[in-house]
């Protein structure tokens, strides 16, 4: 079972330390290939600013490890409009792992008041283009490296 929780200043600062051993990680079942590269990326705000960034960032949970992150970019804007991002360990992608997560993130956004949906993918990343294509993404542009996709 796929389920998302929210994640945790304490998971999120050490995961940016690229601290395994860290107050966060240290009793948090996780796949050995999470966290992957990009995760510090994702959740460097929530461990920078945890006081701003409340909610919105996500551990992504197979059967109650960890194996990857996703969330949005802050709440809607004055047009409804929010920006996702998503990210799994290497060891779980192509298993329908992302495609679930981003399920339930769509969901919860729009149950936040998100009317348009915006992810931007690197070209090449066929896999990813598949999976937000599949939940309704249609491409839109390509700016500064990156295709932009809205629902």
């Amino acid at each position: 079972m796929i389920a998302l929780v929210p994640a945790t200043p304490e998971v999120a600062r050490a995961v940016v330390a690229h601290d395994p051993g860290g107050a966060g990680l240290r009793d948090l079942p996780h796949v050995a290939d999470w966290p992957h590269p990009d995760s510090a990326d994702a959740l460097r705000p929530l461990a920078e600013h945890p006081d701003v960034t409340t909610e919105g960032t996500f551990l992504v949970l197979r059967d109650g490890v960890v194996v990857g992150e996703c969330g949005w970019y802050g709440p809607p804007d004055m047009t409804g409009e929010v920006e996702i991002g998503y990210g799994m360990a290497p060891s779980v992608r192509r298993q329908g792992v992302g495609t679930a997560a981003v399920g339930l993130l769509l969901a919860w956004v729009e149950a936040r008041g998100a009317t348009r949906v915006r992810a931007e993918v690197l070209p090449g990343n066929e896999a990813s283009l598949r999976l937000l294509v599949r939940h309704g993404f249609v491409v839109q542009a390509q700016r500064a490296g990156h295709v932009v996709l809205l629902r």
